[in-house]
């Protein structure tokens, strides 16, 4: 079965309001694109956060911007809770310099480069 994406305008509302309760100033909502996604053979995965690096913005002439694509098989069936718990998941992957890169889910040292 091939991945079919769809706008997902809920989910863009609902990252729009969890970015202003929590705090995320970095994060510029008009750069947040959301689609739900059907299709995936993913088992773990409920969503995902897509970068545009430098390279991309400096080769289009564009400022970052940032994909969040939730699994719909998997992330419509969670409470309302869970979701949100999700979106600020993916919101935290994004750098503070709202650069286009993505942050890991590692510290920034982490325990095996520590002397």
């Amino acid at each position: 079965m091939v991945i079919k994406y769809e706008p997902a305008p809920d989910v863009k509302m609902r990252l729009v309001e969890l970015i202003t309760e929590n705090g995320f100033s970095n994060v510029d909502p008009s750069k947040i694109y959301c689609f739900r996604s059907r299709g995936s053979k993913s088992k773990r995965i409920l969503a995902r956060i897509w970068s545009f690096p430098k390279i991309w913005q400096m080769a289009l002439f564009m400022p970052p911007r940032y994909v969040i694509e939730v699994l719909s098989e998997r992330y419509d069936k969670l409470s309302k809770e869970k979701q949100d718990y999700v979106l600020i998941h993916e919101l935290k992957h994004i750098p503070k310099k709202f650069s286009g890169g993505l942050r890991t889910h590692h510290r920034e040292n982490p325990k095996h480069l520590r002397k």
